[in-house]
C-alpha cells in the first residue's frame, strides 16, 4: 500500500476531452456490429464496477489494460435521463457523466484494486474537469451498488486524505448506482479503433500510458 501511495503521488493527469460534436467513426456501423456479435463475450459469471472520470475514450482503455477486467463499456450514469445521447450528455443537456462499466473477475482483480486504478489514473481534485475537459460530463464519480463498496471506496479516500496524497481536496462524488446506459457503437474501444485520431495519439494514450508506468503489476501482460 505505501508502495501504491507513492505512485498515485507522483501520477500527473492531463484528462482527456472527446469533441463537442459527433465524431464519425473510422469503420462502418455495420462492421462494428457484425464484429459485435461475433466477438461478443459471455459476461454473466463477472462483477460489474461503474466509474466516471473524464471522456469515456480514455477510461476505458484504462481499465482494459488491467488484470482480471473481462470488458469494458463506455457510456453514461448519474443522471435521471433515460437512454441518453451523446449529443445530450457531451453539451451538459442531461446530468449524466461519461462513465465505464467495468466487468471483473473478483478472483483476479479485487473492487479494491479497481479503485485504486480509478483514483492513481486521473485527478480526483479537479471539480468538473479533467484537463481539458470542462462540465458536470466530466466530474469524477466513484459508484457504490452495496455498503461494502461503499465502505471501500470511502475508506480509501480517507487513506488517501491521510496521507496527503494530494495538494487539493478530494472533489470526487461517492454515489450509489442506478442505471447506466451503454454510449453509440462508434464510442465502444474508440482508442484501440482509431489509433491515428489526433485526440486519441496527443491525450488519449499519453494518460493511458503514464498509469500503466505507475500500475506496471496490475497490467495484463499483453498490456505492458
Amino acid at each position: 500500500m505505501r508502495k501504491l501511495l507513492v505512485l498515485l503521488i507522483s501520477f500527473t493527469s492531463m484528462g482527456c476531452q472527446s469533441n463537442k460534436t459527433t465524431t464519425s467513426p473510422v469503420v462502418s456501423q455495420e462492421d462494428i456490429v457484425e464484429e459485435a456479435m461475433l466477438e461478443a463475450p459471455n459476461l454473466q459469471q463477472y462483477e460489474t464496477a461503474y466509474f466516471a472520470s473524464g471522456c469515456f475514450w480514455c477510461v476505458e482503455a484504462i481499465f482494459e489494460s488491467v488484470k482480471g477486467v473481462k470488458e469494458v463499456y463506455s457510456g453514461y450514469s448519474g443522471g435521471k435521463k433515460k437512454n441518453p445521447t451523446y449529443e445530450q450528455v457531451a453539451y451538459g443537456r442531461t446530468n449524466h457523466a461519461e462513465a465505464v462499466e467495468v466487468y471483473y473477475d473478483p478472483k483476479v482483480v479485487s473492487f479494491t484494486k479497481l479503485v485504486q486504478v480509478f483514483f492513481g489514473s486521473h485527478d480526483p481534485t479537479s471539480l468538473n474537469r479533467q484537463g481539458p475537459d470542462k462540465g458536470a460530463q466530466y466530474r469524477s464519480i466513484a459508484f457504490y451498488k452495496n455498503d461494502d463498496e461503499k465502505k471501500i471506496i470511502t475508506s480509501y479516500v480517507s487513506l488517501l486524505e491521510s496521507k496527503n496524497a494530494y495538494d487539493r481536496p478530494i472533489v470526487t462524488q461517492i454515489v450509489q448506482f442506478d442505471s447506466f446506459y451503454k454510449a453509440e457503437d462508434y464510442h465502444q474501444d474508440f482508442e484501440k479503433r482509431n489509433p491515428n485520431n489526433s485526440y486519441v495519439r496527443n491525450v488519449s494514450i499519453p494518460r493511458l500510458n503514464r498509469f500503466k508506468e505507475n500500475f506496471k503489476s496490475y497490467l495484463k501482460e499483453e498490456s505492458h
